[in-house]
């Protein structure tokens, strides 16, 4: 293929190929050329140009393909427009001569169809400049079409298109010709042909002024009779064309043609009759219908009112939105006029009634939901109201017309109800689409809306008050607040007016439908209002039997209440459930008896009553079973059962009921049917085993002998085909935009549609596609499909015996009946055993014996031959279930060969494709193919149907079975790869773009094997690349196919390509094609466009949006009407799209895409996403937030520039999205968020505003998040603002993170601020509008939340500012003291628990802020000695906020610890439920209890923790803080908690109120960590630790944990399963927090025990004291009732998990493993140090015994730690974790059980064995020595040297030890090792007790003293060493003041000399170095103090040395003027000495 990428076709490569490859090969080549044709120079392209048009034209004649010819025409015209134009008049010459040509045989077609093709394309591209010559060619084209077949036909139109498009007004002397051509085309047989000319017309309309003037009429004809047995593609032309001209004609404006000849100006009244007329009598005209018309007989078929309706869309959607807006009231009145009486022929029968109604509803729907915005939405909902209250006086006129019989009869009644059902369910679509954005309207009392509504519920026709409901279900879903009020207002119609039949039905009708609403609305409804309705519907049943005429009414209303009713699900239901099963127990007799007995007595009436009832109550229970799942238990399966058998016995007797009664009993019997049939579907086949058999024969009757007479299949058999299979249908089968009309034209003719009125009780289900109102089919129908689907349960069910008799009965009865009614039984039969065989499958059962496979296959194979193609689909699956549920080989193979020889044999289509099609589905359920024999056979067959030229639908049919072949065969497949991918290019290239089934089966083969081929399509190798060539350019024809639902397969086969070989897919091509279909009108295209591009954009977004704009600049002409790329670019596109998109899929793709695209680029691009996201929500503000201006002025008169900000409108240009709605709204608003998030992770000037602008100003494309701070409150303002409470909660949401991630973020300009400060009033006006009254729960909970975030957040400082968010929350804790009973009544009462709980939640968190802060407040205070003013601004703020919420803290305290008690109550295990409060809690209900838990359950943390801490503030003294102040409106609260005396005689004491509280929040505590659910937040359970650490800071509960043993393991072991399920740090800390108070408390426990008993027995003999502590007198600790035990657990668990060189099983020796030494992570170091310091307070917990069995364990582990973690650190410092380790032993060793008496010798053995491990520690383990720090080792011997008794360290071999190591430690040359080894030894030389200290002093103070000489030698030359010697100067001091008198002398007479020896005279004082100079210092100032101090042994040695008394005179006087500066300075010097860090660091010495 290399060799066809060149200027000029390589002809020599081009002969040798085979005719497929050589196809290939040219196809490449041309599409080569396109590209480099744009892309090389004019002069070069001349020097070639004669060859390239040589070798162009000889392809011309060589009978190219059409996607050949197609683009060969192309590049002859690019080639002409580049190079010269000299020889284009030969080439057209050329291209004229071969389409006269004479030659009429087949294989000449190709060569005529490429020259008019070519024709075509040079006027298109090169238009006047071939100006003279366009007549004739016009002229022979038209005359070749005369003699042309339908594909000649078809490109003739299309060049004709191409050429009135090039030539423009040039071509008008042709018009007239062209037109009358296309106007023949325009009905032609062939539908490719009808679309060419819809097209071709539709160019010649922009030119030729007559088709929208004078032939108007003609050419709206026209396209009526176009519309005539159309197909869908037709239809879309078509009306495009017919809604464009009109459109027109009413725009258009020519004054220049006005002279010449006079147009007459059309109106628009004209307009819309014209489309009326074509609407109501078809394509029939006026004159020659009024005879059948007269006779009334003619009927307008539907594809032309489908059509027609399509055309009206098109009509608006021309005109626009604006115009729609101006003249909606006229064409809302045309619309409705067309199914008013004025056209009874409309609407004469039932069915088409209902498809004109559901024609006006789409055009409604399309024209008001598309186009308009929400303000003209809610303008066109009033204009909708008028026409319901003018059409409901008409009614009422007619009504209140005096007696009963004209009043039934009016015909005006009949006529206004079709119009009021259009104008009702359009309201309803308009309101659920508006949502809460709907209130204004509802509220505008002018408009009356729900007055409107609720006033026709009471029309005397059903489907009217059906559609009065379902208007009032719309309401209450998209306006929540309205559905309580509704339905009390419906339910007390319905009381008041029991007496009016059409107030029973309407308002029965009215409550159902809004009880269904109750699931859409989150908030639901009052639990009561169950009640009220089961009573209502028991009386209405109850009373049904007194008033003859309205007992049908009242039983049916009675049962639509009770079935609706249980769609409130389990909850509600089962507090009525007894009642209902009673009912349904009483509406059947009670035995076989009794039915007889009443067949004999009644008459037609109450037989249709009886049937209304029973069917009634079979859908009731049919609901209940659906909806009530889990109250299904055994009891209530039981007490279902009794009345089934009569249910059954009656179904028997229907047909003999039917013949004794007659005809009126005919609907009522075909509903009791259906309704008993759903049910049983419902049941477990188990319960009705008896009666299988009946059933059975009953439904085998209803199947062969149906009352319908066609064979409605559409509706029956697509649920039993495999979707895939569906697809080489119609595409009426397919998703498309008009599916909701397309739907009547696929039901055939006969059918009705389905509507509401055939089945009232769909009002309540759920919704089956989002808004659009139930479509129930009519009972007729819906009977059969219940009937075959129960048929496939029970016939698994029954006997082998039983089933063949059945199965042979329906073959017979195939067999007898003929015609028609032979279709229908057929039809029905192969359903039902398709249903049979889905069942046995699905349920993994068996068929039975041989007999029964015959049967089945001859059933199944009549189907495969039916002439019904949805037959023959669903036969086919049924054979592949039949291969499954057999699971047998060799059956397998014998069903293949069946479809083998009757493919062989037989040469009709029907049998072909059945069974082409059976051989590829019949592998689909057996796991793919097994054998490559039976592979070869399959393909072999089907590569011979696929080239079937003759009819393309065997080959559609064919290849499409190849593609399922594909699938199966997997890997086996690889073989035939090649010859299958030639063969499906070779049809690319060849099979006419007529058919365009056989493309899209075609490209559903290539997706196949792009899949088999999978990732090996990266390869390198000539196979593979041949291979991969060979699927693009299949990909590349496919693309260019005029049908758009081969451009998608094209698309998805590139996409699999992408996937799988993605550097060989063009992406600039790719994304190219999926922008200019982003807006396709086809459906499965968009849904085609949106997978590819989310696909694409997870890899390479920025590639996909860069490609996107390029291309948008560079097209010439524009892209796509409506995506506007080149302004907004892709990512814009997609937002706009969204807001158009209603298709669920499509809009959740589009999301998708844009989050993936957010994520990849939002941080690059983050200007451009927040204009978007700022633009979306900016159009909300013209609406909404105009409003909040004068709020902003009165709070803060300097701040209104912000305001002001916010609500004035950037006028820099208009705004690209106009009005979009409010779901892309919300959208856009969580994309802010969604952009912060990705900005946290990126770079951190993103939140730093002073290094943001330094970037900015380095690089001005730099941009950063804090920079837009501005607009991202604006956002989050705007939506908070808004009028749809979604929206409101996103603000919300977004103003929500914006103060969590900029809280903190100072103000540089002015020190001391944040950012954040300047929004203040900003966020305050957000807030505002969330607390108003009116103000849903969900929204006033979420802006409670931003509250306590924004007080928390300490942004503002200022207490007056703080007030006005303060005193929000203060206004809603005044509204919820009222508790449950005062909130209001519109929601369900688990709404106001969850308003309650986010209230007290947000106070909980303010206060815990509050009491932080003060104690923060407090600790800077004490280590800060700060001036008097600082101290009271700081108070101002922290004790501030304290105070702000002290006022309100009895109220809250309250309502804390009763939301407290509630979830306590809640959590219980279920075996607890009956011991609960009756009537629920203090904030929930009973009933609710299961809705509130998820309220608790986000709330609870966060108060326990501020209840915590209340109670600790109080330190449990106070009862309640204003017991008698305060009076809460509230009753008592809750049961234990802080009763009032009021409550009598229970009062209890204080102390128990405590105890409670206690256990109260000790209990929750302790429940919730000890099973942590998966779920549970990080803030969950670090508030609940910190609520416990508040606990155990006072006494009173620590002495309550520390007496009550049990209760303190208990939480240990709670707090050890927390640390070991949470990773967090934070989480373990806070943990170990808690388990160092419980020891605390433990030991405060065993001392107070100590002391009393000390008291108690204060005379008595020591040795009677009972010992106290764990380990009483054994020492014994038992696990599980030791409380060290339960510690020692723990900290070993934290110790091991960071050193898991501690576990001895780990590193595999008792003993010490020679490891590294580590340092620890901060977190890790905390957490360790932690441990130990729990672990050194462990001792003082126990008894004397006790502590020797604890002490091993613990100096274990503390040396453990010391040793792991001693590593050397610059500078001498010590590591934290071994500070720690050395506090911990110093805790340890100083304990007092070392000093008792009965712990004393074995603690002193312990302690001699840890210093032993401790020195150890220098030695070489396995040869290898360790890098451990001396510094850490030494302190530690220290440690132990001054913290045991002298008994421990003073035995000889350990002092020897430990002198030994001192001395090592002095010859180191680390000179700070030496320093702090002097430092320790001058703490050891100074320990009183000599038996210590002295051996050190004799054995080291020589070495000290030596040292100090060699340093005096050498003199000291850096600060280190001269550290050294005064570390060393000091020690010898210390020596001299703790020597003996005696001694003293010798010890000055060393010192003396060294001092003086540094001491310099006043020449060298000048030229001394700094170091010397500070020795200098250092020594003159010691000698100053020795002197004095030691007089007579200083003038002995002064004397004895005269040399030395002279260096000191001299110093001295040299000296005197700068000792008198020096001297206060020199304290100094020694201060650095005195402090160094190893003091700081060691305060534990």
């Amino acid at each position: 293929m290399e060799l066809a990428h060149s200027l000029l076709l390589n002809e020599e490569a081009c002969s040798q190929l085979g005719e497929v490859q050589k196809a290939e090969f040219i196809f490449e080549w041309l599409r080569y050329l396109e590209k480099l044709l744009l892309a090389t120079s004019r002069n070069d392209v001349r020097e070639k140009q004669k060859t390239l048009v040589e070798q162009l034209l000889s392809l011309l004649n060589s009978s190219p393909g059409p996607p050949t010819r197609k683009l060969l025409a192309k590049n002859l015209a690019i080639l002409y427009s580049i190079g010269d134009t000299f020889s284009v008049y030969e080439t057209i010459d050329k291209c004229n001569d071969l389409i006269r040509s004479k030659d009429d045989s087949p294989s000449y077609l190709p060569t005529k169809l490429a020259a008019v093709v070519c024709l075509g394309s040079l006027y298109k591209k090169l238009g006047r400049i071939l100006g003279n010559t366009f007549t004739d060619t016009v002229g022979n084209i038209l005359k070749a079409m005369k003699s042309a077949e339908s594909q000649g036909r078809y490109e003739i139109m299309l060049s004709l298109q191409n050429i009135l498009n090039g030539l423009g007004a040039a071509a008008t002397p042709c018009h007239r010709d062209v037109y009358k051509a296309a106007r023949a085309c325009l009905t032609d047989r062939s539908m490719a042909v009808r679309c060419a000319a819809a097209k071709c017309l539709l160019e010649l309309q922009n030119e030729a002024i007559f088709m929208w003037s004078t032939d108007l009429d003609s050419v709206a004809t026209l396209c009526f009779k176009s519309f005539e047995g159309s197909n869908y593609d037709v239809r879309i032309s078509v009306s495009k064309l017919l809604g464009t001209i009109l459109a027109k004609a009413i725009i258009s404006k020519h004054p220049e043609t006005a002279l010449r000849q006079s147009i007459r100006r059309v109106s628009l009244e004209e307009v819309l009759e014209l489309l009326g007329t074509g609407f109501l009598r078809g394509s029939s005209g006026f004159l020659r219908a009024s005879g059948d018309m007269l006779k009334g007989t003619s009927s307008v078929s539907r594809d032309v009112r489908v059509g027609v309706t399509q055309a009206y869309v098109v009509f608006v959607s021309t005109l626009g939105g604006a115009w729609l807006e101006k003249n909606f009231p006229v064409f809302l009145s045309h619309l409705l006029s067309l199914v008013s009486q004025s056209h009874p022929k409309a609407t004469q029968t039932q069915i088409d009634a209902v498809c004109c109604r559901r024609c006006v509803s789409f055009i409604l729907r399309a024209t008001i939901g598309g186009l308009l915005g929400e303000k003209a939405q809610i303008a066109a909902a009033k204009d909708i109201c008028q026409t319901i209250w003018k059409l409901k006086k008409v009614v009422d006129a007619v009504l209140s017309d005096g007696n009963l019989e004209t009043r039934v009869g009016s015909t005006d009644v009949a006529a206004s109800q079709h119009m009021l059902v259009c104008a009702l369910q359009e309201l309803g679509n308009l309101i659920h689409s508006l949502g809460t954005t709907a209130a204004p309207l509802l509220q505008d009392s002018s408009t009356g809306l729900l007055d409107s509504v609720i006033s026709v519920i009471l029309h005397p026709s059903i489907s009217v008050r059906l559609a009065a409901a379902w208007c009032l279900h719309c309401i209450a879903v998209a306006l929540p607040s309205y559905l309580t009020p509704l339905l009390d207002r419906c339910v007390e119609r319905l009381t008041v007016l029991k007496s009016s039949p059409e107030a029973v039905t309407g308002f029965s009708f009215a409550v159902a439908a809004l009880l269904g609403a109750v699931k859409h609305c989150p908030l639901g409804i009052p639990h009561g209002k169950g009640k009220i309705i089961m009573t209502l519907a028991e009386d209405l049943l109850c009373s049904a039997a007194q008033n003859s005429r309205l007992s049908a009414q009242r039983t049916q209303a009675g049962w639509l209440l009770i079935a609706a009713l249980m769609t409130l699900g389990p909850a509600v239901v089962s507090h009525h459930l007894a009642r209902v099963l009673l009912l349904w127990r009483c509406v059947f007799p009670a035995s076989p008896k009794d039915l007889e007995t009443e067949k004999s007595r009644g008459d037609s009436f109450t037989w249709q009553v009886t049937l209304e009832g029973r069917a009634g109550a079979l859908r009731a229970i049919k609901s209940f079973v659906s909806y009530c799942g889990d109250l299904l238990t055994e009891e209530v399966i039981q007490c279902l059962l009794p009345p089934l058998p009569c249910a059954v016995d009656l179904l028997t007797q229907l047909s003999s009921i039917l013949k004794t009664y007659g005809n009126p009993l005919k609907t009522p019997s075909v509903v009791y049917r259906q309704r008993l049939y759903e049910l049983l579907i419902l049941l477990p086949p188990e319960t009705y085993e008896g009666h299988l058999c009946t059933i059975l024969k009953e439904l085998a009757a209803d199947l062969t002998t149906p009352d319908i007479q066609v064979a409605a299949s559409t509706f029956l058999l697509p649920p039993l085909c495999h979707q895939d299979d569906l697809l080489i249908l119609s595409p009426l089968l397919q998703e498309t935009d008009h599916k909701f009309i397309e739907e009547q034209l696929l039901l055939g003719n006969g059918v009705a549609c389905g509507s509401l009125e055939y089945d009232p009780y769909s009002i309540y289900e759920k919704d089956v596609q989002g808004d659009s109102v139930p479509k129930p089919l009519p009972p007729t129908l819906s009977v059969i499909s219940s009937a075959a689907k129960l048929f496939g349960v029970v016939c698994a069910h029954v006997g082998e015996a039983q089933r063949l008799l059945i199965l042979e009965q329906l073959l017979n009865s195939m067999k007898h009946t003929k015609g028609a009614r032979q279709q229908v039984v057929q039809l029905h039969v192969v359903s039902s055993i398709s249903n049979f065989l889905k069942y046995v499958a699905g349920s993994k059962g068996s068929l039975g014996p041989e007999e029964m496979r015959r049967l089945a296959l001859t059933l199944v194979m009549g189907a495969l031959e039916s002439p019904n193609p949805l037959l023959r689909c669903a036969a086919a699956e049924a054979w592949a279930r039949l291969a499954q549920v057999v699971d047998d080989g060799a059956f397998t193979a014998g069903l293949a060969q069946v479809s083998f020889d009757k493919l062989k044999s037989a040469r009709d289509v029907v049998t072909r494709t059945g069974h082409s099609l059976a051989l590829g589905s019949l592998n689909r359920y057996l796991g793919g193919i097994g054998s490559s024999q039976h592979l070869n056979s399959y393909i072999g067959i089907l590569y011979t149907l696929s080239q079937d030229s003759t009819s393309p639908d065997v080959q559609t049919w064919a290849l499409h079975s190849l593609s399922l072949i594909i699938d199966s065969a997997g890997p086996l497949y690889y073989v035939h790869v090649e010859p299958t991918l030639s063969l499906i290019v070779m049809l690319l290239l060849n099979v006419p773009p007529t058919h365009a089934e056989v493309h899209q089966s075609l490209g559903r083969c290539l997706n196949a094997l792009i899949t088999t081929l999978g990732p090996e399509l990266q390869g390198n190798g000539t196979s593979v690349s041949a291979l991969r060539t060979s699927c693009l350019l299949g990909c590349a024809v496919m693309q260019d196919n005029p049908d758009c639902l081969v451009q998608a397969q094209a698309i998805s086969c590139l996409q699999q390509l992408h996937m799988f070989a993605p550097r060989h897919v063009n992406l600039s091509s790719l994304v190219s094609c999926l922008c200019v279909n982003l807006c396709s009108p086809y459906l499965l295209l968009r849904r085609a466009v949106l997978a590819c591009l989310r696909q694409l954009v997870q890899r390479e977004a920025s590639e996909v949006s860069e490609h996107a704009v390029m291309l948008a600049k560079d097209s010439r002409e524009k892209l796509t009407p409506d995506a506007n790329i080149r302004e907004v670019g892709l990512e814009g596109a997609l937002l706009a799209l969204l807001d158009k998109e209603t298709d669920q899929r499509l809009c959740h793709d589009i999301k998708e895409t844009l989050n993936h695209m957010l994520t990849s680029m939002a941080v690059e691009k983050l200007s451009l996403w927040l204009k978007l996201c700022k633009e979306v929500l900016a159009a909300s503000a013209d609406f909404a937030t105009i409003t909040c201006v004068d709020t902003m002025q009165e709070e803060e008169g300097h701040k209104l520039d912000d305001a002001s900000v916010l609500t004035t409108r950037s006028d820099e240009k208009p705004h690209r999205f106009t009005n979009p709605r409010w779901a892309t709204r919300v959208f856009a608003a969580e994309c802010v968020c969604r952009i912060i998030n990705q900005c946290e992770n990126a770079n951190s000037a993103h939140f730093d505003i002073a290094l943001a602008q330094e970037m900015k100003k380095r690089d001005s494309r730099n941009d950063f998040l804090v920079l837009h701070l501005a607009d991202l409150i604006r956002m989050a303002f705007m939506a908070a603002t808004d009028h749809s409470d979604q929206l409101r909660l996103s603000g919300l949401e977004t103003l929500l993170v914006v103060i969590r991630r900029f809280a903190t973020i100072p103000e540089p300009e002015f020190p001391g601020h944040v950012i954040l400060e300047q929004y203040q009033a900003n966020v305050g006006a957000a807030l505002r509008p969330a607390f108003a009254s009116e103000t849903p729960p969900d929204v006033t909970a979420k802006a409670c939340q931003v509250c306590s975030a924004w007080i928390a957040s300490g942004v503002v400082s200022d207490l007056n500012d703080l007030r006005r968010v303060h005193q929000l929350l203060v206004s809603s804790l005044t509204k919820i003291q009222a508790g449950k009973e005062a909130l209001s009544h519109l929601y369900n009462e688990s709404a106001s628990t969850m308003e309650i709980l986010a209230v007290l939640k947000a106070w909980a968190e303010v206060y815990i802020i509050a009491v932080q802060r003060h104690k923060n407040h407090k600790q800077t205070l004490k280590t800060t000695s700060c001036s008097e003013e600082s101290i009271r601004n700081g108070s101002n703020s922290s004790d501030g906020l304290l105070d702000l919420v002290y006022t309100d803290l009895g109220t809250l305290s309250r309502l804390w610890l009763a939301a407290l008690q509630d979830f306590a109550l809640l959590t219980l295990p279920s075996e607890f439920a009956s011991q609960l409060p009756v009537d629920g809690g203090a904030f929930y209900t009973a009933e609710t209890s299961e809705n509130a838990k998820l309220h608790y359950y986000n709330s609870w943390a966060l108060i326990l923790h501020a209840t915590a801490l209340w109670l600790t503030s109080t330190g449990f003294v106070v009862a309640d803080p204003d017991e008698g102040t305060s009076n809460l409106s509230r009753p008592v609260t809750p049961t234990s908690m802080c009763q009032d005396s009021s409550s009598g005689a229970s009062v209890k004491s204080p102390e128990d109120v405590y105890t409670d509280r206690f256990h109260l929040i000790l209990g929750i505590s302790v429940e919730f960590l000890c099973s942590l659910r998966s779920d549970a937040t990080m803030e969950s359970i670090t508030a609940c630790l910190h609520a416990l650490q508040a606990l155990l800071d006072v006494p009173w509960p620590r002495s309550k944990i520390g007496s009550d043993q049990d209760l303190g393991i208990e939480l240990l072991n709670v707090l050890h399963r927390v640390i070991l399920t949470r990773e967090s740090p934070s989480i373990q800390l806070a943990s170990l927090e808690v388990v160092r108070q419980i020891i605390c408390a433990a030991q405060e426990h065993v001392k107070e025990k100590r002391r009393s008993a000390e008291v108690d027995d204060g005379a008595a003999e020591k040795e009677t004291l009972p010992e106290f502590g764990e380990g009483k007198d054994t020492g014994g600790l038992v696990p599980g009732k030791s409380l060290v035990f339960a510690t020692l657990e723990l900290c070993v668990c934290i110790l091991v998990r960071q050193l898991p060189e501690l576990n001895p099983k780990l590193t595999g020796s008792p003993g010490v493993k020679a490891t590294k030494p580590q340092i620890l992570s901060e977190d890790g170091s905390r957490l360790v140090s932690a441990a130990l310091i729990i672990l050194s307070e462990l001792p003082a917990v126990c008894s004397p015994e006790g502590s020797i069995s604890v002490l091993p364990t613990i100096l274990y582990l503390t040396i453990g730690v010391l040793r792991e973690t001693a590593v050397k650190l610059p500078g001498g410092q010590l590591s934290s974790t071994v500070a720690a380790s050395l506090q911990a032993l110093k805790g340890i060793l100083s304990s007092p059980m070392a000093r008792a008496e009965k712990s004393h010798t074995a603690w002193t053995d312990l302690l001699r064995s840890a210093l032993t491990t401790v020195l150890d520690c220098w030695n070489p383990v396995d040869g290898t020595h360790q890098e451990l720090d001396e510094v850490s080792l030494l302190t530690a011997i220290t440690v132990f040297i001054l913290s045991t008794s002298p008994e421990v360290t003073t035995i000889p071999c350990l002092q020897k030890s430990c002198i030994e190591k001192f001395k090592a430690a002095l010859e180191i040359k680390d000179p700070m090792v030496q320093v702090k080894t002097y430092q320790l030894l001058h703490s050891i030389f100074q320990y009183p007790n000599p038996a210590v200290s002295y051996p050190y002093i004799y054995s080291l103070a020589s070495c000290i003293v030596e040292k100090l000489q060699e340093i005096d030698k050498r003199k000291p030359e850096d600060i280190t060493e001269l550290q050294i010697f005064q570390e060393g100067i000091k020690v010898l001091e210390a020596l001299i003041i703790i020597a003996e008198e005696q001694h003293r002398s010798q010890l000055v007479a060393c010192l003396l000399p060294i001092l003086i020896s540094f001491l310099l005279d006043e020449n060298a004082l000048g030229s001394a170095t700094s170091v010397m100079r500070n020795l200098h210092d250092f020594a003159l100032q010691n000698l100053m103090q020795i002197g004095p101090q030691y007089s007579s042994v200083f003038k002995n040695v002064m004397a004895s040395s005269p040399a030395l008394k002279a260096r000191l005179e001299a110093a001295i006087k040299g000296n005197q003027e700068s000792v008198r500066v020096k001297l206060p300075s020199s304290k100094y010097t020694r201060n650095p000495g005195n402090n160094s860090s190893i003091q700081l660091k060691t305060n534990f010495l």
